[in-house]
C-alpha cells in the first residue's frame, strides 16, 4: 500500500501563510483608509486658566463652555469653540503640571504653535498691532511666508506660540 501525504509540503504551507499575511494587511489598509477623521481638539496646559479663557475669548472671539472641575484631582478645564468651526480650544489646569520646556531657540520636536485663521490679512495686521498691549510678544511679522501665507507669529500670554493667519 502506498502511503499518502495529507499534510502540504513546507513551500505549500508557507505560500498559504504569505497569501493570507497579504489578504489581512489589504483588508487592514482598506479598513483605516476608510475611516472619516477631522482634529476635534487641541489642548493646553494653563498657569492661569481664567486669563488665558479671558485671552482667547477676547482676542479670538472664542465662546468657552461651563467649567468642568475634578474635585478628586483638582482638574479643570474649559473647551472654546470658534464662530467659524473648526478644531475646538481646551485650556486645561491642574496642580503639579512641570514648566515646559520648549524654548524659542533652540525648539523641541513635539507640537510647536497653534494656527488660528482669520478672513483677511487686514485682521491678521490689525491683531498684530493688538497683541501686545495683551502682553503677547509678536515674534515675525505680518509677512508673507515662503509658501504664500500672510501671518503674523507671537506667543501667548503664558508663552504659547501662536501664527495667525490668513
Amino acid at each position: 500500500m502506498k502511503k499518502v501525504d495529507v499534510l502540504p509540503k513546507k513551500n505549500t504551507v508557507r505560500c498559504i501563510i504569505q497569501f493570507f499575511e497579504s489578504v489581512f494587511i489589504f483588508a487592514a489598509d482598506f479598513y483605516v483608509k476608510t475611516i472619516s477623521v477631522k482634529l476635534e481638539h487641541i489642548a493646553i496646559w494653563c498657569r492661569d486658566l481664567e486669563k488665558m479663557k479671558n485671552f482667547y475669548t477676547t482676542v479670538f472671539s472664542g465662546e468657552a463652555n461651563t467649567k468642568y472641575t475634578n474635585p478628586n484631582t483638582g482638574f479643570s478645564s474649559y473647551f472654546l469653540t470658534f464662530p467659524d468651526g473648526g478644531a475646538r480650544l481646551e485650556l486645561m489646569q491642574m496642580p503639579g503640571i512641570v514648566e515646559n520646556t520648549n524654548t524659542l531657540q533652540p525648539q523641541a520636536f513635539g507640537i510647536v504653535h497653534l494656527s488660528i485663521q482669520t478672513g483677511s490679512k487686514e485682521e491678521v495686521i490689525r491683531l498684530a498691532e493688538a497683541l501686545p498691549a495683551y502682553g503677547c510678544q509678536v515674534l515675525r511679522g505680518p509677512r508673507t511666508t515662503g509658501d504664500g501665507y500672510f501671518e503674523v507669529e507671537a506667543l501667548d500670554i503664558e508663552g504659547n506660540r501662536i501664527e495667525v493667519m490668513a
